[in-house]
């Protein structure tokens, strides 16, 4: 994957104005995520760390970003979206139940569990469950199609770009307050943000980006 912010790294401004203490505090604590769950259970865990993989695939070329461990910590904590589509139980009884369901498809299908299939049946039962074609008694009342755009693909994906390494892969700057953004015009940018390298442009954009702040 080309680097399209090359000699970017959001964590330079810590110190910077643009950031203050409650963001500085929200961003270590995301760095600091524990890798072990809190509120899976061993098995749950990992389902639900096999599943984070085929959904945000990364690069082997950096450490990863901790999905799973991310949306352990929103359940274990209890930090709602603030509101629930009705055909689906609480977010984590709808993962509980989810899971669970995805690993009796599994075996149904190949006699083992999710974790332990290779990725490209992993594939196939996720594309299945996005169409909304598992029916398993473990689903209960609890479409499969809505679980994975609600909790599946909403968690992962929210997971995933609230952590500053995925930030610096879109170039993004972080929170906007308190500095904030005044050039918001297309294709303009103000001095704290990130120049996005065109073909050939990489080394001199690399040097102009590790001054942002």
């Amino acid at each position: 994957m080309r680097d399209r912010f090359p000699g970017y790294d959001v964590l330079n401004k810590r110190g910077s104005p643009s950031w203050n203490e409650v963001t500085r505090q929200v961003i270590d604590a995301r760095l600091a995520m524990p890798r072990e769950p809190c509120f899976f259970t061993e098995d749950e865990w990992l389902t639900l760390t096999a599943v984070c993989n085929r959904i945000v695939p990364q690069p082997a070329s950096r450490p990863p970003i901790p999905v799973a461990a991310m949306i352990d910590h929103k359940m274990a904590n209890d930090l709602t979206d603030g509101y629930r589509d009705h055909r689906l139980p609480k977010m984590q009884d709808a993962w509980r139940r989810g899971l669970h369901a995805l690993d009796q498809e599994t075996m149904t299908r190949h006699g083992g569990r999710f974790h332990g299939i290779s990725a490209t049946e992993q594939d196939a039962l996720l594309t299945r469950m996005q169409q909304g074609e598992l029916s398993g008694a473990a689903w209960g009342t609890m479409p499969c199609r809505l679980f994975f755009s609600s909790r599946v693909l909403h968690d992962s994906v929210a997971a995933y770009y609230a952590h500053p390494t995925a930030w610096n892969e879109i170039g993004f700057g972080g929170p906007a307050s308190p500095r904030g953004y005044v050039r918001l015009a297309f294709d303009r940018r103000d001095p704290w943000e990130a120049a996005e390298a065109k073909p050939g442009e990489d080394a001199a954009v690399e040097r102009k980006n590790r001054d942002v702040g």
